[in-house]
């Protein structure tokens, strides 16, 4: 019971932190790892096997780490090495891809295509930031199409906070499409052992319904907003190719590539990335292989440029989920994550359906509050023991748990990481987004996306 208690209050302490912002992720989680270690592992449980299977080295001196005969993967236990390597491995892709200006070139190509119109424009950025979101963390994706749409509306005259509030929510939906899309199934996937190819058959499918009527969504509340009055005016004035030569210097996408050669190097990369992800079931590939190859490859091509890009590396990052899954690990250890279990199993009375209700919208409203990540990562076990006391299948619970924290996370302005960038990057450029307007919009657009998710998991898994 003591340990227990302490595991817990260690927990809440650890979420505290992050909420407060006062001090940084890595180091609250970091801290509170040590006192797990210390205080429950040593002084409550006194148990050195907690600690070796909590730290969880020795998985990763074993095949099964690198290579499967295309088994499903076993619940992980402590800390979660595929993850932590694959996040790692598609960090350095993601930064050789920015240093040849894949990106950006990508956005004027389609500023281009659509002749700079705002409304377009809005539509043409949601698809990219849902799809590009698939494949590459939602920061990432976030960073460089803000940061364009800024230069884009400040030349053809249109607000660009409506078009980055859209591409925020669009960010995490399209992550909840895939495995690699966001962190929270980048942790249920490889702790669960569920493929690429198992997220886009199941949350990928809800995704791209959910996709089209928030497009929907957003055009109707942005028509007036997004007035071609104004903007064809100055179009008119300036002329589409003069607008993308001042916004960029050329009005040639071309011009944006720094690299040529590296450029289709690395563009090869990525394409082998998604290659490797929808097939690594049939392959045997796991995530961490994956990770360790695309990094690899990318360094070997970047040359002179590899030392650089390993230090653009998000360390803290990296550090915030190790000591996360210590954290967590406590709460395993000591059985609180069981009692969680059982509490909702009572509280449902059984019902399947009521389970996966309160599955969605708690992992939902409680993402749009809380971080999504230690929140999905201290779910799976719940759901695991969840699933053991109900007869209820792991997978329906995976993805309602999936879909609900990265849905959730889109509700407020500090719901997910996506949206604290996002919202900088406008502020940063005199475009403040209030909290009040940032919810008008968006929890209402991440409400009808959870409905719709809710009515999915019981139309198809519990009819």
């Amino acid at each position: 019971m003591l340990g227990q208690i302490t595991a817990a209050a260690i927990f809440v302490i650890m979420f505290a932190l992050i909420v407060s912002e006062k001090t940084e992720r890595h180091i609250a989680t970091l801290a509170c790892g040590a006192a797990t270690l210390l205080l429950v592992f040593g002084l409550c449980l006194r148990s050195w096997n907690a600690i070796v299977e909590t730290i969880n080295l020795t998985s990763m001196f074993q095949v099964d780490f690198w290579y499967h005969a295309g088994s499903a993967g076993e619940i992980s236990a402590g800390i979660n090495w595929s993850t932590i390597i694959f996040v790692a491995g598609m960090m350095i892709m993601v930064e050789g891809m920015s240093s040849v200006g894949f990106f950006r070139w990508l956005c004027m190509a389609i500023a281009k295509m659509v002749r700079y119109r705002p409304m377009p424009i809005l539509v043409a950025f949601m698809l990219v930031s849902g799809i590009l979101s698939m494949f590459i963390d939602s920061i990432t994706v976030i960073l460089f199409l803000a940061a364009v749409t800024v230069e884009l509306a400040e030349v053809v005259n249109f607000s660009p906070v409506p078009v980055i509030m859209a591409e925020i929510f669009c960010a995490n939906l399209g992550g909840s499409a895939t495995m690699c899309g966001d962190p929270p199934n980048i942790i249920i996937g490889t702790s669960l052992g569920y493929t690429f190819m198992d997220f886009l058959t199941n949350t990928g499918v809800v995704a791209g319904i959910s996709l089209i009527v928030v497009i929907l969504y957003f055009s109707l509340c942005m028509r007036n907003e997004l007035s071609q009055d104004t903007a064809s005016r100055s179009c008119l004035r300036l002329g589409t190719a003069a607008a993308g030569a001042i916004a960029y210097g050329s009005d040639h996408p071309a011009v944006i590539i720094t690299d040529r050669r590296g450029f289709i190097i690395n563009a090869a990369i990525f394409a082998l990335a998604v290659v490797l992800l929808i097939t690594h079931a049939s392959t045997g590939f796991t995530v961490a292989l994956i990770g360790v190859i695309i990094a690899f490859l990318t360094l070997i091509a970047s040359g002179k440029k590899a030392p650089e890009i390993l230090k653009k590396i998000d360390r803290k990052t990296l550090l915030f989920f190790i000591g996360l899954f210590i954290v967590v690990g406590g709460l395993e250890q000591t059985g609180v994550l069981e009692v969680i279990a059982s509490f909702i199993e009572k509280l449902s009375h059984g019902n399947n359906l009521l389970i996966v209700i309160i599955i969605i919208w708690i992992s939902g409203i409680a993402s749009a509050f809380v971080d999504n990540i230690p929140f999905a990562a201290t779910m799976i076990p719940v759901i695991s023991s969840l699933s053991a006391a109900s007869g209820m299948a792991l997978p329906v619970l995976a993805w309602s748990l999936a879909i609900g924290t990265d849905i959730g996370g889109s509700a407020t302005p500090i719901g997910a990481s996506a949206n604290v960038v996002g919202i900088s990057i406008a502020s940063g450029h005199g475009f403040r987004i209030s909290w009040g307007r940032y919810c008008r919009l968006m929890v209402p657009a991440s409400m009808l996306v959870l409905l719709i998710s809710t009515a999915y998991i019981w139309i198809r898994y519990m009819l």
